[in-house]
């Protein structure tokens, strides 16, 4: 099921095809690699920024919204929660401590 933020995304990615690369990858090699797709043909940036849409989609059905973690080369991986041990609190540090 394609949700607004998907059509957004394709737009912008219709639009500018790095942008797209960016809202799903963040500053990653996959960033890279459209923004040089881009420079040496239109299209190719256009099937890239679409082919990690696609796949952002992908892992939003799998794993359900915010369910995931992107890896890098369009590979998504769930989150798992895991509980704290008996009597101590959940960590929501960065150091864990």
């Amino acid at each position: 099921m394609v949700k607004s933020s998907d059509v957004i995304l394709i737009i912008v990615a219709i639009i500018f095809p790095p942008a797209a690369a960016a809202f799903v990858a963040g500053c990653s090699c996959d960033l890279l690699i459209n923004i040089l797709l881009t420079i040496l043909g239109y299209i190719p940036g256009h099937i890239h920024a679409f082919w990690l849409i696609y796949k952002k989609m992908q892992a939003e059905e799998r794993y359900g919204r915010g369910g995931y973690t992107y890896v890098g080369n369009g590979t998504y991986e769930p989150i798992f929660h895991t509980q704290a041990p008996a009597g101590q609190a959940p960590y929501y540090g960065a150091t864990g401590r």
